[in-house]
């Protein structure tokens, strides 16, 4: 049976301490109704213990817990995986390569790939689509350049996003702020049966409701940040919280890599109630393949 309490840091480093407690969990997460083979299903499965197999008693196939997943292949040990995991999930602004790399006691480099990896099997395989009251709001995403002032925006990511209020959040790095691209990103994050969507008065908003979803606006060019329930503060406290990620945490965040890094922000905000969220990550990176490292800076 599949262990589902929560998880803390004492826990993890008591129950997870070596390799084969750790290959004992993630055979309980990916088969919980016992050993099947991966290539004929079969569940007359016995154990090669000197190489960490299991071999089919029927087609014969040898094969691994870790086999097709982000973990094959990887020489980092598991344990060092489950820590990367934890500490990922349980920083609310994000842990940066640099104190990964001190923590776990490898390369840089190593920690980089490793929380690279985390986030691409982490990411959501389709759109989340919010209901009820949704807040859509966009920022821009970049340091100041050195002769230009703070309002130049020319080396900065737009990245829009929405807020289902007390729900969960979809953000996503979009290359301009136009009507196309917002009335594009609401048709994709935004229920059919959404009751209202509140935005700024940003002209390219207007006509983003329709018959079944109203929309209204706050004009913050004359102070206006809230009228009764109409507002946007909860998207604007999602920017407060990826800045300060951003500035206290990462330091910098390249544009090539920072959907990724929204994709962490967003599991670990739409999980921030889910008691099991270390469990949960462990599911998504056995369900996920390897992300090569070429791949990765390519």
């Amino acid at each position: 049976m599949v262990k589902t309490q929560e998880m803390n840091l004492v826990k993890l480093m008591h129950e997870y301490a070596d390799e084969t407690a750790c290959r004992e969990y993630l055979e309980e997460l990916r088969w919980p109704d016992g050993l099947a083979c991966l290539r004929c299903g079969s569940m007359r499965i016995s154990r090669i213990s000197t190489r960490n197999q299991l071999d089919c008693g029927d087609c014969h196939f040898r094969f691994s817990v870790t086999a097709g997943t982000i973990f094959h292949d990887s020489h980092l040990p598991l344990s060092k995986w489950f820590i990367a995991a934890y500490l990922m999930m349980e920083a609310k602004k994000g842990i940066s390569a640099k104190q990964m790399e001190r923590s776990l006691g490898v390369a840089y480099r190593t920690a980089w790939y490793l929380c690279h990896r985390i986030r691409a099997a982490i990411e959501e395989a389709s759109p989340i689509k919010l209901k009820g009251i949704v807040e859509i709001d966009e920022t821009f995403v970049g340091g100041e350049v050195r002769g230009k002032g703070r309002g130049y925006k020319g080396n900065k990511a737009v990245v829009v996003g929405a807020v289902q209020r007390e729900g969960k959040i979809m953000l996503q790095v979009v290359p301009d702020r136009s009507r196309r691209t917002l009335h594009a990103f609401a048709d994709e994050a935004v229920h059919d049966d959404t009751e209202a969507i509140y935005t700024d008065d940003w002209r390219p908003y207007q006509g983003i409701g329709d018959e079944d979803t109203l929309h209204e606006t706050v004009n913050h060019s004359i102070g206006e940040y809230a009228r009764g329930n109409v507002h946007t503060n909860s998207v604007e406290n999602i920017w407060s919280l990826l800045k300060r990620s951003i500035i206290g945490s990462f330091h910098k965040v390249s544009i090539k890599h920072l959907d990724a890094y929204l994709d962490e922000l967003e599991w670990r905000f739409n999980n921030r109630d889910n008691p099991f969220l270390f469990r949960d990550t462990l599911l998504k990176l056995l369900a996920s393949e390897n992300l090569r490292y070429r791949e990765l800076t390519g």
